[in-house]
């Protein structure tokens, strides 16, 4: 059975309008006779996915992207995933863009989710989020470095317009006639220790010398120790520490008016009588040397005894007008 010219052409149109469509899916991964349900995630930036990029669940392949379009004038972006039907999971399950690695890419994970929901069925739209990449980590770490960076820029700056108003021409002429003093100084210090060291050079043995004699000292010093120690020196500060003792002893008795001495020393009116018998005892012998006739008359030829008359100034009787 021959076919005329127009099936043949027909079947060539068919054949090519098949080929077509399956390369045309081919390209846009989309498969054709594949069991699987489409579903869509909604992102506000898509960071550079493609089409035909794989969606995994667990790091395994399930799917790939089919479509990205604008979804509204808002400028949001609707995916289209396909996924097969090999693996349900719910309708509130996540739809996560994240980076395929540090140089770049996009990728669609899907976080199953078993809450008791529906399960996801085509035209369902999946909630979506999305993972901060590389880039983003580090910018969001090197913000508050940037930050606290600028904040000591800024600081320097104000120490360094400071510093610029505080060394102003005079404060830095003698800030530099301090740093050539302090060359100076260091100077005659070098100098200083060169002849130190010369002087140290010269008299080294008389040095030697004197550490001898010194270490010699000592030792004598030692054995001069050694011999008061044997001496009973241990004994004579025992004994002179229970004399010491004995006088705390008395001096405390003395001070609370114990005995004679604290009688004496505490007693006021005892002080005051003593020192008054001690006054009156003086007024009497200089009254005895002044007026003997008062104390002894003696008449050797029965004369008649004069009665005694009183000076007009009697020493005896001026200290008592004083006293009173």
């Amino acid at each position: 059975m021959k076919l005329s010219r127009e099936i043949k052409t027909g079947i060539v149109v068919i054949g090519g309008i098949l080929l077509f469509i399956l390369g045309f899916s081919y390209l846009k991964s989309s498969p054709l006779f594949e069991n699987g349900k489409t579903i869509y995630a909604v992102y506000k930036d898509v960071g550079g996915l493609q089409v035909g990029t794989p969606v995994t669940v667990n790091g395994f392949t399930v799917g790939n992207v089919t479509d990205i379009s604008f979804k509204d004038r808002g400028g949001s972006l609707a995916v289209t995933l396909f996924v097969k039907s090999d693996f349900e999971f719910s309708k509130q399950s996540l739809a996560e863009l994240y980076d395929t690695g540090i140089i770049g890419g996009k990728g669609i994970q899907i976080k199953p989710v078993f809450d008791g929901s529906p399960m996801a069925k085509t035209g369902d739209t999946l909630p979506s989020q999305t993972q901060p990449g590389l880039t983003q980590l580090v910018q969001k770490q090197l913000t508050p470095l940037q930050k606290k960076v600028e904040g000591a820029m800024t600081n320097a700056d104000t120490l360094l317009r400071n510093v610029n108003d505080v060394l102003d021409v005079k404060a830095r002429r003698d800030l530099r006639e301090t740093l050539s003093g302090l060359n100076s100084t260091v100077a005659s210090f070098q100098r200083s220790a060169e002849v130190l060291n010369r002087i140290l050079s010269t008299n080294e043995g008389k040095l030697e010398g004197s550490l001898k004699n010194f270490e010699a000292l000592t030792a004598n010093f030692s054995k001069l120790s050694d011999s008061l120690n044997n001496a009973g020196l241990g004994r004579t500060l025992a004994s002179l520490e229970s004399s010491m003792a004995n006088l705390n002893k008395l001096m405390a008795r003395i001070e609370s008016g114990q005995g004679t001495l604290g009688k004496l020393t505490q007693d006021e009116e005892l002080y005051e009588n003593l020192n008054n018998a001690s006054r009156e005892l003086d007024l009497l012998l200089q009254d005895f040397r002044l007026n003997p006739k008062r104390y002894v008359n003696v008449s050797v030829f029965g004369k008649k005894q004069k009665e005694y008359e009183l000076p007009e100034e009697d020493p005896a009787a001026k200290p008592n007008v004083e006293n009173r």
